[in-house]
């Protein structure tokens, strides 16, 4: 037995809802990183002072942001680590 559907059938084209853009989420580039070496650990995790905040020691580098001006001064401030020159 088969279903009978109504449909209104008109001349004018449906409307689309409009479409958002999508959010493009970008990584700084390698420029704008600063890298410091961990002196004591080779993995572990930080927490920046003041701040909920986290980042991440891996193969006893860490990476931040310049424009991370919280973690470069507790970085730069700490004997544990130094600052790679690339």
């Amino acid at each position: 037995m088969a279903k009978i559907v109504d449909a209104i059938v008109t001349d004018e084209p449906a409307l689309a809802p409009p479409v958002r853009e999508p959010l493009l989420l970008t990584t700084p580039a390698t420029s704008e990183l600063l890298k410091f070496r961990d002196k004591v650990f080779t993995s572990r995790l930080l927490i920046v002072p003041g701040t909920d905040r986290t980042l991440p020691v891996n193969k006893a580098v860490v990476e931040v942001s310049v424009s991370d001006t919280d973690a470069v001064k507790f970085l730069k401030d700490n004997a544990e680590f130094e600052l790679l020159k690339e």
